[in-house]
């Protein structure tokens, strides 16, 4: 008997069996995991194929109610809803899950409803859920922070300023915000003769230095004159896209021919002869083309903080929501506005 299984005595038939065993585990591991994940994957599909096909709104609370999924599980869904653009979903799962949570998780909950509210654009209502967590939680710098965002979508720079008084107490940095709220006051102010509009505008500037482009964009629709004179060359590049889309009559040749940077762009831009090359390839390609090309320059809008491209010129990132961080890049384009002209010169 023993010369039979004699074989069983040999090290490596052991070696053999104990990877056998270990591939039939991890084999049988791998399918059940994987009919596991499936099912599960099926059961959510179908379970939000469910949700999706109900008429009536009345069915959602029902759904909650019947704790087919974990409040977890609900919010996750929201979120999905909110990320996806659909905040409809997204706000009528949180006022659900309000109605049934706790004290300890009803905080998370109006958090998130008023983030979806500001969103979706109920400012109003945001606005509201951000004022009743405060009215509970007032040492809450998030609830802080979208309260204000919702005053200064509201044009209430009052109330907003305001708001940073509680954020200054929680050690926050709030001096951009601080500057940018009496900026937008001043600029969206009714009352303010121009002169003296100009003056605070300027004044506030002067004393920070911050949000050159908002400050410098505002003078230039204004007035002309005194936002050449105020004018800090060793910024240009920030303004970039307001310089480029000056008329050639409001040029200030005497302020652009002490800038190398504002003689190269109105050299490329073709309004003036200053120089023969540029180290920007942009500005270096349209100085060797001169007038006779068809092209001009494309501006993007890059926020610095979360690398977020906005379409247009911004002074608080509407992704991030921080402040003057906007950089501005520029590209060579097709000028489909000269032929527009030539188009319209011609039937003259």
């Amino acid at each position: 008997m023993d010369d039979f299984f004699i074989e069983f005595h040999d090290p490596l038939f052991s070696i053999i069996v104990f990877f056998l065993l270990i591939f039939v585990v991890t084999f049988f591991s791998y399918w059940w995991g994987r009919y596991r994940y499936q099912k599960s994957s099926q059961d959510l599909d179908n379970f939000l194929k469910g949700l999706n096909s109900h008429e009536s709104e009345d069915e959602l609370p029902i759904l909650i109610q019947n704790g087919e999924l974990s409040q977890k599980s609900w919010l996750l869904l929201a979120e999905s809803y909110f990320k996806s653009g659909d905040y409809e979903k997204s706000i009528d799962i949180y006022n659900e899950l309000l109605k049934l949570s706790d004290v300890s998780s009803s905080k998370e909950i109006m958090f998130l409803l008023g983030k979806t509210y500001f969103k979706a654009g109920f400012l109003e209502r945001s606005k509201q859920m951000f004022l009743e967590i405060l009215k509970n939680y007032p040492k809450t710098p998030e609830a802080l922070k979208f309260l204000l965002l919702v005053y200064e979508n509201l044009r209430d720079y009052r109330s907003a300023l305001e708001t940073l008084e509680p954020l200054e107490e929680l050690q926050k940095d709030i001096a951009k915000d601080s500057v940018y709220l009496k900026l937008l006051a001043i600029i969206n102010t009714r009352e303010k003769r121009k002169d003296l509009q100009i003056a605070s505008l300027l004044e506030i500037y002067k004393q920070n230095n911050y949000l050159t482009h908002m400050v410098f964009e505002f003078l230039f629709q204004t007035d002309i004159e005194i936002a050449w004179k105020n004018i800090d060359i060793l910024k240009s590049e920030l303004l970039i896209d307001i310089f480029w889309h000056i008329d050639e009559k409001n040029l200030d040749f005497d302020i652009i021919s002490k800038s190398d940077f504002l003689k190269e762009l109105y050299t490329a831009r073709g309004d003036i002869d200053a120089v023969s090359k540029s180290s920007i390839f942009e500005f270096d390609v349209l100085i060797n083309l001169k007038k006779s090309s068809n092209a001009t320059l494309n501006f993007d809008y890059v926020c610095s903080s979360c690398q977020y491209n906005h379409p247009f010129a911004f002074n608080r990132c509407s992704r991030c929501h921080n402040i003057d961080t906007q950089i501005v890049e520029f590209s060579l384009a097709k000028n489909y506005f000269r032929n527009f002209n030539e188009e319209n010169n011609s039937f003259q």
